[in-house]
């Protein structure tokens, strides 16, 4: 995406890398904005908003043409969708792995090591659908009396064989490939790429949860109005098809698939394929806004145990 945009704008681009929400918050804090563009969470992006952290989106620059309203905000736009799906190393499991969460939490039909990622949103649905609830019912759950409780009690009963509580998904994907892991919530695109040689994990969209990232310019960023400019390509629909190509996840721009840049048999296997959306569940940035201080600290206890 980078490389075009900065030529077609006559910009240099240079990059780095986030570890998350807290370096958004510190670059602000010291008044030493180094970034004019970070890639964030959905959740962060709307979190960081509330707390009054980022320039507006100018979207007389920014064409949100093709991007679902859902993903457009007057402080971050969406970038693509990625689903934590269930994997399993397919030379042990083959095609009979777990096929929902309630078969991940079966330790004695499904022995071997697990990891899931460290994060109290994904997980507590995660836990939810372990313990019966229907995908369409999570957040009724989540937010009626006893819901929180509920989740995370069956979270403690997994807990305990959980090998690795992975932090991001280069990690995660470096654990199948070293063998070190069994099964594993991971993201679809990074299962994609370990199979792009042979088969090695295998995985189901069944209940597998769906999020995004967005694109957000940070409060103070030096270089503003070229930000905008880089966002408007970087969402276009030639680049986010691109993107598919790359790595599978979901472009935003749904124009992307009318490109022809993307193969028939890529946009298959894309997680934002209408098929494989049928028995996903989209994550609730909206829910997490309201919570998410509480219920991290709890996560993060009950990881640490």
């Amino acid at each position: 995406m980078l490389d075009p945009a900065a030529q077609s704008l006559g910009v240099t681009i240079k990059e780095d890398t986030t570890n998350g929400i807290q370096d958004v918050r510190t670059q602000i804090s010291a008044g030493a904005v180094a970034w004019d563009i970070t890639e964030q969470a959905l959740s962060d992006c709307a979190r960081l908003k509330q707390e009054g952290a980022l320039e507006p989106i100018d979207y007389d620059v920014v064409s949100a043409d093709g991007i679902p309203a859902s993903l457009q905000d007057s402080h971050w736009i969406g970038m693509m969708t990625y689903s934590l799906v269930i994997g399993w190393q397919a030379e042990k499991f083959g095609d009979a792995g777990p096929q929902s969460w309630e078969d991940f939490w079966d330790t004695e039909t499904f022995p071997g090591t697990r990891a899931m990622f460290n994060s109290v949103s994904h997980a507590l649905e995660a836990a939810l659908m372990a313990d019966g609830v229907d995908p369409t019912e999570v957040y009724s759950v989540l937010r009626g009396e006893g819901g929180i409780d509920r989740a995370f009690g069956k979270l403690e009963e997994i807990a305990p064989d959980i090998t690795v509580w992975y932090r991001g998904g280069s990690q995660a994907a470096q654990l199948m490939a070293d063998d070190e892991i069994d099964i594993i919530q991971i993201g679809n695109g990074r299962a994609d790429a370990l199979n792009s040689d042979e088969i090695s994990v295998g995985f189901t969209w069944n209940q597998a949860t769906t999020d995004a990232d967005c694109l957000l310019v940070p409060k103070g960023a030096p270089n503003r109005e070229n930000a905008m400019h880089v966002i408007n390509e970087m969402l276009s629909a030639k680049a986010q098809a691109r993107m598919a190509v790359a790595i599978s996840y979901g472009p935003v721009n749904a124009k992307a698939f009318e490109t022809g840049i993307i193969p028939p048999e890529l946009a298959a296997k894309n997680n934002a394929a209408p098929e494989n959306m049928k028995t996903q569940l989209v994550i609730a940035s909206d829910f997490y806004v309201e919570n998410f201080a509480v219920l991290q600290e709890r996560f993060d206890a009950l990881v640490q145990q």
